[in-house]
């Protein structure tokens, strides 16, 4: 079957140093770019992160340093993998919460202004633990009756999501064929970053979702508090939380004038 698409759609996976969203970097990244006809583009590249890869972490996906020495950084590959993707919504295994933010601070730190304004995510795994709760290797056994062979590589792993998302649909009457159904139901609670430091109220509101200003609105913060957005500006926080809460500021300076 052909998804229902009204726009392309890039399913991706990412293969990293670690789980760090704010540190750690890809070391490789595999894109299936799906169009509404049903035509299928498929590219993969091996990236140098310019840090060493954990050997606990090689272990997982059998990347090793000797690997990627060669290849080249994200930094010289961030265009063309955004020319890939700029005209498409997202989709892949947990990539809500984990590959969207990280490939966002990736193209952040290459000077890319990337952002999700104009696109849908679907969450392939978010679809599946609502469903059955299990890995990406039993659903595509649970669903496509075959053995993920090649598992936590990103390629694999990208044609697996594909597979299964496919699956899904076909499984489910009350799963609908369109991109913006499947977003809607593979996310979760909606939040203004990728992080999750920033949330919506009822209203539509931004508010902290953490530490001592947790569910006080990010405006009435930075108004009464203006060194707070200084420290979080210079702390440890993902880059795409910073660019989100920047623009809340201006925002709201705007407003004023």
């Amino acid at each position: 079957m052909n998804l229902n698409l009204s726009k392309p759609i890039c399913f991706f996976d990412l293969e990293t140093t670690g789980i760090n969203i704010s540190k750690d970097r890809i070391v490789e990244i595999s894109i299936l770019k799906v169009f509404p006809d049903g035509k299928e583009e498929t590219k993969t590249w091996l990236v140098n992160p310019g840090v060493p890869i954990p050997k606990e972490v090689t272990a997982i996906h059998g990347i090793t340093d000797e690997d990627i020495a060669d290849k080249p950084t994200f930094k010289e590959l961030a265009k063309e993998i955004y020319n890939m993707i700029k005209d498409s919504d997202l989709g892949g295994f947990n990539s809500n919460r984990f590959d969207i933010p990280l490939l966002a601070e990736e193209m952040l730190r290459a000077d890319v202004d990337f952002d999700m304004k104009n696109r849908l995510a679907v969450d392939v795994q978010t679809i599946f633990h609502k469903m059955e709760q299990r890995t990406l290797s039993a659903a595509y056994q649970f669903y496509c009756n075959k053995e993920l062979e090649g598992a936590h590589g990103a390629e694999a792993d990208t044609k697996a999501t594909f597979e299964v998302l496919k699956a899904q649909i076909a499984k489910y009457d009350d799963i609908e064929n369109d991109t913006k159904f499947l977003a809607e139901f593979s996310s979760r609670k909606k939040f203004a970053d990728f992080a999750g430091f920033i949330s919506y109220n009822k209203k539509g509101e931004e508010c902290f979702s953490f530490g001592k200003h947790k569910g006080k609105l990010v405006t009435d913060v930075l108004e009464s508090e203006p060194g707070y957005f200084g420290w979080l500006l210079n702390a440890d926080f993902p880059l795409y939380t910073k660019k989100v809460l920047t623009a809340i500021k201006l925002r709201s300076f705007n407003n004023k004038i």
